[in-house]
């Protein structure tokens, strides 16, 4: 596949590429490896509800952005992470920094450091006007269930509250949960540009196969900041 382009936090691009962001999530699936070796079977991870029904107030459209709800909240400074709590599903993690790869693909932590979680540094800090991406293993080899192995099980409403190095936490509304195949990553809402503060978080996500010995898909959550 070519490679695209992504804005940053200031409009200026940076290199996010949509088959470098599929590689990426497809390695953070890879930690099964070693777990599908065991004679038990592992825990699947919770995906997220199949949306039915009228959507909740709150839920941005179809498209992932949040929908106009009067006053936006004004973004903090520039800060980097030191945390994430997300109390629904019990996360309570330290967050590390991650960048690109020397082929352009984006950074994960490390499969022994899957209970930390990783902020993409040369996008939005969370808080900041923008989308800030956070990401993270659903399962290791290692350790079993990571730091994200839950955040299927997240609903419109849910809160995210990411603690930052200036001690001023960023506390997030979660509007949609959504699932995508790898193929079909929507790289522009998870790393384009926005004009409001707001948080993606992503793991992987769908039936674990046996034979790729990776994750089909990736697991989104769309979140704003609340004053």
């Amino acid at each position: 596949m070519t490679t695209t382009r992504a804005g940053g936090r200031h409009g200026k691009p940076w290199r996010a590429a949509g088959a470098a962001v599929v590689v990426t999530m497809a390695m953070i699936g890879a930690g099964m490896i070693g777990a599908a070796l065991k004679t038990t079977p592992a825990p699947r991870p919770p995906q997220p509800l199949a949306q039915a029904g009228p959507e909740v107030t709150g839920t941005p459209p179809a498209d992932g952005q949040p929908v106009d709800q009067g006053d936006v909240p004004v973004g903090l400074a520039r800060s980097a992470p030191t945390s994430i709590e997300i109390p629904r599903i019990g996360v309570n993690a330290t967050i590390m920094s991650l960048g690109t790869n020397p082929d352009g693909t984006v950074q994960v932590p490390p499969l022994e450091q899957a209970d930390r979680a990783g902020w993409y540094e040369p996008g939005a800090s969370p808080g900041e006007t923008g989308n800030a991406v956070i990401v993270g293993h659903v399962d290791s080899a290692v350790l079993g269930p990571a730091v994200f192995f839950d955040l299927g099980a997240l609903t419109p409403g849910d809160t995210v509250t990411v603690r930052r190095a200036d001690g001023r936490p960023a506390t997030f509304k979660v509007d949609s949960v959504k699932s995508y195949p790898k193929a079909a990553f929507p790289t522009e809402l998870v790393y384009g540009p926005s004009d409001r503060p707001g948080l993606r978080v992503v793991t992987c996500g769908g039936q674990f196969d046996e034979a790729a010995k990776s994750y089909p898909d990736n697991v989104v959550v769309f979140a704003s900041l609340v004053a």
